[in-house]
């Protein structure tokens, strides 16, 4: 790699609102109880993003007055992977995508197999 692209807060921020956009509305509708939000650093090293809650397959009837389940996409990390804008475009919808799919209950191992 060449360098490490820098990108502020604001404009990341900014990027990981456009990727949630991309998301199709008739998913975006049924997303129940989850805040998306951006952190500079992760807990563990080469964390992109996180999913912490409880998956909407596992919900059942006992499901109420739960705090949100919390999806946490990494600025740092991500931009330190990246070289260009375009590849941190590319990076925070993928990295987005995918801790979505987990609050939908689609594990890592789905995710390869579907190419994510």
């Amino acid at each position: 790699m060449t360098g490490v692209i820098e990108i502020s807060r604001e404009k990341f921020e900014q990027l990981v609102a456009e990727a949630l956009d991309t998301i199709p509305p008739e998913l975006t509708k049924v997303m129940d109880n989850v805040v998306l939000v951006v952190v500079d650093d992760p807990p563990e090293p080469d964390l992109l993003g996180l999913y912490t809650g409880i998956p909407l397959t596992e919900r059942g009837e006992w499901y109420a007055g739960v705090l949100p389940d919390r999806i946490e996409i990494y600025r740092n990390p991500i931009c330190s992977i990246c070289e260009t804008e375009d590849q941190v475009v590319e990076e925070v919808q993928i990295t987005v995508v995918h801790e979505i799919a987990h609050h939908f209950g689609i594990d890592d191992d789905r995710l390869h197999e579907l190419g994510w």
